[in-house]
């Protein structure tokens, strides 16, 4: 293969300045300024060329294109995947750098490294320069033990990219020690109660109960009297009194730096998952929880997912916690004279109870179970249920859930 033009003319006027050189006319400093290269490169030269002539100024590596070049061709095939499949599109963000090489790899068969891609892409202008970040205050470590500490939280943002107009909520569990997501599911609306409750149920039936559940300060999470002000501890809301029950610590964030582990994973969520919806042509909240469950989680635990630093795990078994009675909408109430409670606007008719003439005048709980369905309770007898209209279910009553009378020795 023989020299580029470029190659060609550099040896030359190499060859010529050395002569110069060695001929007197010119000293070997005044050489390497001419030249704009070091007294060493101009000595390396020298004996180069006293040792093999003219072909010993020739350089050797545009001669052979390097084994690593990358074909005009392939850059051109990932310029183009970006531009037209994955780059920002419909006033949407397109997919950061990291997270295209990753679909890139495993959907496209792209091999070139990262490095080269984020290049690539920078220098097409697909993809903005960002300024290194500053220093920042010291970051708390992670829980040790997987289960020790998991994170709760509700992003309100428009998840499905191709549905204009409208915003979903993705309630989202994450494990402290491991960073992986534990729970995600996309809901209408806000961070409602029972979307609250189905994502700790999922929870607990799946890994166990953790030592510790993180919040902000939402209304589900903990009462605050007036806004602006500290929240009440000692009135617990729904969460709070599940919580308790379940013998789980609650701790609360009182800003948005506090919960820093929480908001980099809506943010990297709000990144990845809303392009991935979107290039998946999806526009259903049945198959986005379909994809979340089969796709998303998966890869995202495999990418971001990290061995805890104590192999134990915190989570414990349910055991006999009934998570149908913990994880519900409870209230007390005082049974009317007409034998009724009332919750939400539902009124509830107790059937006669066996060794009672009436109910009037007990203390009660009233629940309101993930399903709709309600329930009464006098301590550990259940006085009724019923449907989410306030009928009665049928078929004959629950036996109490009191344990049996262990016989008297005598």
């Amino acid at each position: 293969m023989t020299y580029t033009a470029a190659a060609v003319e550099r040896a030359m006027k190499a060859q010529d300045v050395i002569l110069r050189a060695l001929s007197g006319r010119q000293s070997w400093l005044a050489v390497a300024d001419g030249l704009g290269v070091s007294p060493r490169t101009v000595r390396r030269w020298r004996f180069h060329y006293e040792r093999y002539g003219y072909d010993g100024l020739l350089d050797r590596r545009r001669r052979r294109p390097s084994l690593r070049a990358v074909p005009v061709a392939e850059v051109q095939r990932v310029l183009r995947l970006y531009r037209e499949r994955y780059g920002p599109r419909d006033g949407h963000p397109g997919f950061n750098v990291r997270h295209f090489y990753a679909i890139a790899r495993r959907a496209h068969g792209v091999t070139v490294s990262y490095s080269f891609v984020k290049s690539a892409l920078q220098a097409a202008g697909l993809v903005r320069k960002q300024r290194a970040r500053g220093r920042h205050r010291r970051r708390r470590e992670p829980r040790p033990c997987f289960g020790e500490l998991v994170h709760l939280d509700g992003s309100l943002h428009p998840w499905l990219a191709l549905v204009a107009d409208e915003r979903q909520t993705l309630i989202a569990a994450v494990d402290d020690a491991t960073k992986r997501l534990l729970y995600a599911h996309l809901v209408d609306g806000g961070e409602s109660l029972p979307a609250i409750m189905t994502a700790l149920r999922t929870v607990l039936e799946t890994f166990g109960i953790p030592g510790a559940l993180y919040t902000d300060r939402a209304g589900w999470a903990v009462y605050t009297p007036t806004s602006g002000t500290a929240p009440d501890r000692t009135r617990r809301t729904q969460v709070g009194r599940a919580l308790a029950q379940l013998g789980i610590e609650h701790i609360v964030s009182f800003s948005p730096q506090a919960r820093g582990r929480s908001e980099r994973t809506n943010g990297t969520l709000q990144g990845r998952l809303v392009n991935e919806l979107r290039v998946a042509g999806i526009r259903t909240l049945g198959a986005a929880t379909r994809y979340l469950a089969e796709r998303f989680i998966p890869d995202y635990n495999a990418t971001f997912g990290r061995r805890p630093a104590d192999p134990t795990s915190a989570f414990v078994p349910v055991g006999r916690h009934d998570l149908d009675q913990i994880l519900c909408h409870e209230e007390d109430r005082v049974v009317a004279r007409d034998n009724t409670v009332r919750l939400g606007g539902i009124v509830l008719q107790i059937d006669k109870q066996r060794g009672r003439r009436s109910c009037e005048g007990l203390r009660v709980l009233v629940r309101r179970h993930l399903d709709g369905q309600h329930s009464v309770w006098w301590g550990p007898r259940c006085l009724g249920r019923y449907t989410p209209t306030g009928r009665p279910r049928s078929g004959p009553a629950l036996p109490s859930r009191q344990s049996p009378r262990r016989p008297v020795l005598v």
